[in-house]
């Protein structure tokens, strides 16, 4: 429709607008808190807590048929600031990513799972190694992984040994 305009976010009202994007997280409306995200970000485009917030959303549609891709969110993760932040989050979209395969069930959803599973586990090893003392997330992601494997039986793709019948 023409004529219509997105209102723009005072400054002030950041802080609470990221607590809305909590709380519609867990609602689980993540479009809504998706575009509370982007809203934030049009005013101040390097708040990181609207940057982290924004790819948790967009992860939380992973599952959804005609949610974000996982590009879409490692671009969004290149924004953040910290080193340790960009393995932590990357890992987590991996992960994430794995597990809304897993739930469509198509052919070779397994191996993909298999393969953002082991993704996720390299990025939450780089994580661990940046981490701050006390801060154990991405060991607690790291064996949410191997629990994911081991429960769901997930394996490497067979490698394929066949040759082709003509050139």
């Amino acid at each position: 429709m023409d004529g219509l305009e997105l209102k723009k976010l005072s400054p002030e009202s950041i802080p609470r607008s990221l607590e809305r994007v909590n709380r519609y997280r867990l609602m689980n409306q993540p479009s809504v808190a998706e575009s509370i995200c982007r809203d934030i970000l049009a005013i101040d485009s390097a708040n990181q807590d609207a940057v982290t917030g924004l790819i948790l959303a967009l992860t939380d549609q992973f599952s959804r048929h005609h949610g974000p891709g996982l590009q879409d969110v490692l671009d969004l993760i290149g924004e953040l600031a910290e080193e340790y932040d960009s393995a932590y989050f990357t890992g987590l979209a991996c992960e994430r990513q794995a597990k809304a395969r897993l739930a469509r069930e198509y052919p070779g959803a397994k191996f993909d799972a298999y393969d953002l599973l082991h993704d996720a586990m390299e990025w939450y090893e780089k994580a661990d190694a940046l981490r701050a003392t006390g801060n154990e997330d991405a060991r607690l992601h790291w064996n949410t992984c191997v629990r994911v494997i081991q429960s769901e039986r997930l394996h490497p793709r067979p490698m394929d040994d066949t040759e082709p019948a003509h050139d």
